[in-house]
């Protein structure tokens, strides 16, 4: 009986390192250039573009869910800056280039 319990938590700790290696690094400061639109179930999430000002990803560009009041110019920290949300749907010629 002791030895699965083992086996069951060096399964358990293979995909935990993957999530600690993620959030080791510090927290950065990244800039809202653009509002995207609202998501969530009664709208409550604000999806944003953000460029990160610092770390390893600087310059980079990208797309992030934001729950609370958001607008273009403000500063937000963030823990990771390798994941992306995913695209709002039906979200079609929002972005005009």
């Amino acid at each position: 009986m002791k030895q699965q319990k083992t086996q069951d938590k060096t399964k358990e700790g293979s995909s935990t390192t993957t999530m600690s290696r993620l959030s080791n690094e510090e927290a950065v400061n990244a800039l809202v250039e653009e509002f995207i639109g609202r998501t969530g179930a009664r709208g409550e999430v604000t999806q944003v573009k953000a460029q990160i000002l610092d770390g390893r990803n600087k310059g980079k560009s990208m797309r992030r869910n934001v729950k609370g009041p958001v607008r273009v110019g403000d500063l937000l920290t963030i823990r990771e800056t390798e994941i992306e949300a995913r695209r709002i749907k039906g979200n079609i010629g929002a972005r005009s280039s």
